[in-house]
């Protein structure tokens, strides 16, 4: 939490014009990218800041890779504060579902970025006071529940279907679409790309029944994975569960994948954490080049292969620049390889601003659901089994991509990049 701290030292609404430095507010039209901005304000290009002269003296470090790249983060930084008088605010009166629609997206960052952190506070808190008696029944009921996330978890079926979620679907707005049948008495593991920042697409999706999909796919149940250190966590566990979340691990897909009455669909977020590192607006490339292990996993259950591509996802957030090789990548990489979960350093609005925080810009978000791909069942994949469902898996997902993108603004010269 200390490092997205940091982003309110940097400018967290930066344009995409280059030398854009400074905002204010005027009558008038709005250009932008439609970021919520209302009541007909405007942005204004002002002069650049003039960059701090004063340099430091960085020692056992080399000075002519790290020394210039700090100095702009410093730079930029400073030009944060001068001009934190112009901040662009929202409109006073605005209706209150629109309100109603950022007090959930609110909730939901929330809930990602420091409810398992409050959760874990608590735990050992109440130890320390006279309701210790909790903790400890809860600790006891854990260990005996310690299963459940690698058997299919506990979804809430009351709690996808409340009515609250449609107030987050609506502030993006994201909608679903269905482009192929899905036969309820098999199951399907599905590969959804990309990432972004938080995975709103997947969550709404998936996680909630708001974009309508068992009406869109009768008889099957979603089920998405997610990074089993979450799972580890003390009430928080029970929250993602009830969503339908699981953990991201082998014997949690193998007991999905296996249920003989077939109408499960298992997601999973491909690219994973180390996505997340390149979710910027504009930006269309996947960590799938060397993925494989989820096709091993359809090749041993003979679960049908489901390609899933969520346009929009990557515009819902800015993201400190972070290019492969830069000193900030490096040491996020780092901390991914320890910690198991990424920090990308991204910024939004806020909730009653528009120039910086963490709630997600209102950009559209449209899930595809492409076609399935067959799959027969090998209990022992080869090496050369699994490179020629890879290969016919990427070639769906182009083809998925290239099929839709005219459709929801993305230019025709772009197309995906893998790495």
């Amino acid at each position: 939490m200390l490092i997205h701290f940091l982003l309110f030292l940097l400018p967290s609404a930066r344009p995409r014009a280059s030398g854009f430095k400074g905002f204010s507010l005027e009558a008038g039209p709005s250009p932008g990218r439609g970021r919520g901005l209302e009541a007909g304000w405007g942005w204004v290009r002002h002069a650049p800041p003039t960059p701090p002269t004063n340099a430091y003296a960085i020692s056992n470090i080399n000075k002519d890779q790290l020394v210039p790249q700090i100095t702009a983060v410093f730079r930029e930084a400073s030009g944060a504060v001068r001009g934190a008088s112009m901040v662009k605010f929202a409109p006073l009166f605005v209706p209150w579902e629109r309100r109603l629609q950022t007090f959930m997206v609110l909730q939901w960052v929330f809930s990602f970025l420091a409810l398992a952190q409050i959760c874990t506070v608590v735990f050992v808190g109440l130890l320390f006071t006279r309701f210790w008696v909790v903790s400890v029944l809860y600790a006891a009921w854990w260990y005996r529940d310690r299963d459940t996330p690698r058997q299919g978890g506990r979804p809430v079926q009351a709690l996808r279907r409340c009515f609250l979620w449609k107030y987050m679907r609506d502030y993006f707005p994201v909608t679903l679409v269905k482009t192929a049948e899905l036969d309820p008495s098999r199951n399907y593991l599905a590969g959804f790309h990309p990432h972004g920042v938080l995975a709103a697409g997947a969550f709404v999706n998936l996680c909630t029944e708001s974009t309508g999909f068992p009406l869109l796919f009768p008889g099957i149940r979603s089920h998405l994975m997610m990074l089993t250190l979450w799972f580890r966590v003390p009430f928080f566990r029970d929250y993602i569960m009830s969503g339908g979340l699981v953990t991201s691990d082998k014997e949690s897909a193998a007991h999905i994948l296996s249920r003989k009455e077939g109408g499960n669909l298992l997601a999973i977020i491909v690219g994973g954490a180390q996505e997340a590192l390149n979710a910027r607006p504009g930006d269309s490339t996947l960590l799938l080049r060397n993925r494989k292990g989820f096709i091993r996993l359809a090749l041993m259950h003979g679960a049908a292969l489901v390609p899933i591509f969520s346009f929009g996802e990557n515009e819902l957030f800015d993201q400190v620049e972070n290019s492969p090789g830069s000193w900030l990548r490096r040491i996020q990489n780092r901390l991914q390889k320890i910690m198991g979960i990424s920090l990308p350093l991204f910024h939004g609005r806020g909730v009653f601003q528009y120039s910086f925080g963490f709630i997600p810009y209102r950009q559209p978000i449209t899930t595809v659901v492409g076609k399935p791909i067959e799959v027969q069942k090998t209990l022992c994949p080869s090496k050369e089994e699994v490179d020629k469902l890879h290969q016919r898996y990427v070639k769906e997902l182009c083809e998925l991509f290239e099929t839709h993108k005219l459709k929801y603004n993305v230019p025709v010269d772009q197309h995906l990049e893998f790495c």
